[in-house]
């Protein structure tokens, strides 16, 4: 009788859900080609090495997001790092239809200021690149249709992977994406402004499309956002998932911060978010945040820090 009353509690305690802990780190590589960029293919092996260290120490994040993968030398940055699963946004060629529907799309003239880069077709891909521990199951994306500037010269875009994390019932869906700058793209900030917001709808139209609804999400990339309510806010219109620098700035103690926080708007603060979104199976829940590659346990190799952020994933049930 207590050897079955003691296998039916070994038996409990296997099928409970367990909690797994899940870290994510968006960062810019500054992987701009010559002569825009000089000693960047250098960097790019760099960072790759300095992932690697991570994993030495055990510290790795568990999925790698970059933005402005632009350069041959990104492949040196992977074999590096030695991630298993790597995945790429939309290529330099790829077009995709308008998201916007006959009779609701934008008043926006494409090519307006061509010396500025636009209407020259696209001279790199849209540099996005996924790292990942975890096996992808497979991958979707998206390239932007509008435009302005000097942004137009690469294929900007989103992308979309579904990561398999053992012990959870569910795949991960991760997306990746940068935005319209707003000064480097070389335009009046009316025109830069109005292509942010295009991409911020076709970003939430394509989400809306090709997520599987009810899976647990996470959002990152360079969103371009850095002191500008307008932009930010734009984003976040009509869309349900939460920035984790607000989430956690508006719960005291919830999440260990290693990362400096000024004023009332630390996610005005930067360029790079991190968002998220509970699955029907899996809640997601920030527990820690910190920066990377900014001088500190790793060198300065780029204009932007890594963003890291680790999550509780909880199987709901």
């Amino acid at each position: 009788m207590i050897a079955a009353l003691a296998m039916l509690a070994a038996a409990s305690a296997r099928a409970e859900p367990k909690p797994v802990t899940f870290s994510v780190m968006t960062y810019n590589v500054e992987g701009l080609p010559w002569p825009v960029r000089k000693g960047r293919g250098t960097a790019l092996k760099r960072i790759g090495h300095e992932l690697a260290a991570m994993r030495a120490k055990g510290v790795e994040p568990d999925v790698v997001l970059i933005q402005e993968g632009f350069r041959d030398e990104i492949w040196d940055l992977i074999d590096e790092s030695q991630y298993p699963y790597v995945a790429r946004g939309p290529r330099k060629g790829q077009r995709d239809a308008n998201v916007f529907p006959k009779g609701q799309r934008p008043d926006f003239r494409r090519v307006k200021y061509r010396r500025k880069g636009e209407g020259l077709g696209k001279w790199g891909s849209s540099g996005l690149w996924v790292l990942s521990n975890h096996p992808i199951e497979w991958v979707k994306s998206h390239a932007y249709r509008y435009c302005a500037g000097l942004d137009c010269l690469a294929n900007k875009g989103v992308m979309l992977v579904a990561v398999d994390v053992q012990g959870l019932p569910t795949p991960v869906e991760i997306a990746d994406t940068h935005l319209n700058s707003k000064g480097a793209s070389g335009v009046p900030r009316s025109r830069a402004t109005q292509a942010h917001h295009l991409q911020a709808d076709e970003l939430k139209r394509f989400m809306q499309a090709d997520r599987t609804p009810g899976a647990p999400l996470i959002v990152g990339g360079d969103f371009n956002v850095m002191h500008s309510p307008e932009r930010f806010d734009h984003v976040m219109n009509d869309y349900p998932f939460e920035v984790v620098s607000r989430w956690c700035h508006a719960r005291p103690g919830a999440c260990d911060t290693q990362i400096s926080y000024d004023g009332d708007a630390p996610w005005l603060n930067t360029q790079d978010l991190i968002g998220f979104l509970n699955g029907e199976a899996v809640a997601v829940t920030p527990i820690a945040v910190e920066a990377t590659f900014d001088g500190a346990d790793e060198p300065v190799l780029s204009d932007h820090d890594g963003y890291k952020v680790t999550f509780r994933l909880t199987p709901k049930g």
